[in-house]
């Protein structure tokens, strides 16, 4: 029985689709969108609305995307919806929402209490809302990948090719 419903044998994924998913992401990475377009809004729907032909898109998208510091990829992320997730990164103050600015902040301002303590640290809010502004000077690219095994698949790939080990973790809890 396939996992996630996908289609593809392991030697299918690893010798075709994943690398295929890699020449569009690549091809989409000539291209990035600033990610200051998508800050100002809280709902993909009301991005979508205004920004969605910029983008190319009118609806949510399962996919992986990829923020570039000045055309070095440096953050490799996927989501069911790539939309919101870039929204949450780029506008939500919260650690959980905005899990890579937390990251980067972590990184300013180390730091051995937990989660929650530190975004109430003024000194450290400090530092993780200057992060936030570091990622919305960065672009991003992404690709719509719909089967979800091939999504996650493909994440740790994408992350081992363009080195992004700074802040691309997969280490579980």
């Amino acid at each position: 029985m396939p996992i996630d419903n996908c289609t593809h044998t392991f030697d299918e994924l690893a010798a075709n689709i994943l690398p295929a998913h890699l020449e569009r992401l690549k091809t989409a990475l000539q291209s990035p969108i600033p990610a200051s377009t998508f800050v100002g809004y809280t709902t993909a729907k009301s991005a979508l609305s205004e920004i969605g032909e910029t983008i190319d898109r009118s609806t949510d998208f399962p996919g992986c995307y990829v923020f570039l510091d000045e055309d070095r990829p440096v953050y490799v992320g996927i989501s069911r919806g790539v939309i919101k997730r870039l929204l949450q990164h780029l506008n939500f103050e919260t650690h959980s929402a905005a899990s890579l600015v937390y990251k980067m902040a972590s990184t300013d301002f180390p730091h051995e209490i937990k989660r929650d303590q530190a975004m109430k640290h003024d000194q450290f809010r400090e530092v993780f809302l200057t992060a936030q502004g570091r990622l919305r000077e960065m672009s991003v690219a992404f690709v719509q990948i719909d089967n979800d095994l091939e999504l996650y698949l493909f994440e740790v790939m994408a992350s081992m090719h363009f080195d992004t080990d700074t802040w691309n973790t997969f280490r579980t809890h």
